[in-house]
């Protein structure tokens, strides 16, 4: 999940009440533990009003009902997670962070399996939108494991709350404008051109990633997920109020090996909210370490 309501797309249309807005925005807390501001009511109504026509209805208050007591609503529910969120990323993106990732955080892990003969490694994306941020994940790590990479045993969990955007990431499928951060030879190396400006991810790159559909609000799915030694979970907990943030990072810090690694957005911070990761400081970049 790349981030929430942007200002494209529909606009105009279905107005919201304040007593409607505030429904609305309690159904969504429920459900993802995304909290939305007083100042996303007219985003709303930007973002919902086709939803609701396409869906023949006439107010939000029959949209309302509907996701409370339609025999379908269960289909519309997820849709909901579609409607609340913009998925826009690319690979490689924010480098120093991912430099950081690979040159300290990787390596470290990898040293350390060696010599315990234990070859395997697991990383959880959470909130992996279309699939950009697993995938450069897998290219990062057989950038640095080459020859060596059959001799582990690597999965990279992929999650996110919306099933189009999980579907759109199997595909593997990106246009020129997701590789604008990406160097030209690793390009080359790790996507096919399906056709004009058209880009594929190769086999051996989506072979270590494994995509699911989890609610980050949704405890005992977060439990199913293999432990990990790296968490990224970048640019979704800004979404969430204090609360909710905490209840995230306790099951990130339960999910985590001893002395494993969490990597959150750039203007993320954990700083007021729990004292059980440990910052470091790179260059450019901050990770954070469960103790």
């Amino acid at each position: 999940m790349a981030g929430l309501f942007s200002n494209s797309g529909f606009s105009g249309g279905i107005k919201i009440s304040t007593l409607e807005f505030t429904q609305l925005r309690d159904i969504i807390y429920e459900l993802f533990g995304i909290f939305l501001n007083d100042n996303r009511k007219y985003l709303m109504e930007n973002r919902f009003s086709a939803r609701i026509t396409e869906l023949k209805l006439k107010s939000f208050k029959e949209y309302i009902d509907f996701l409370k007591y339609d025999k379908n609503r269960n289909l519309e529910l997820n849709k909901l997670a579609d409607l609340i969120t913009t998925n826009e990323t690319s690979f490689f993106r924010d480098n120093p962070q991912l430099t950081a990732f690979t040159n300290e955080s990787l390596m470290e892990i990898i040293e350390a399996k060696r010599k315990t003969g234990r070859r395997e490694l697991r990383i959880w994306s959470a909130g992996c939108s279309s699939g950009e941020e697993p995938y450069t994940l897998s290219i990062i790590i057989h950038e640095i494991l080459k020859a060596e990479l059959p001799k582990w045993r690597i999965q990279i969990t992929a999650s996110d709350i919306s099933s189009s955007v999980i579907a759109q990431a199997k595909k593997g499928e990106y246009t020129k404008y997701a590789l604008k951060t990406t160097n030209a030879a690793i390009a080359k190396k790790y996507f096919t051109e399906k056709e004009a400006g058209i880009f594929k991810v190769k086999p051996e790159i989506k072979r270590l990633v494994r995509f699911d559909k989890i609610n980050l609000n949704d405890l005992v799915a977060l439990k199913k997920v293999p432990k990990s030694d790296v968490i990224f979970c970048r640019n979704v907990i800004i979404y969430f109020d204090k609360e909710m943030k905490k209840r995230v990072l306790r099951a990130f810090y339960d999910n985590l090996v001893d002395d494993g690694h969490l990597y959150v957005g750039h203007s993320e911070s954990l700083h007021t909210i729990t004292n059980t990761f440990k910052a470091k400081h790179h260059t450019g970049a901050i990770s954070y370490r469960k103790v």
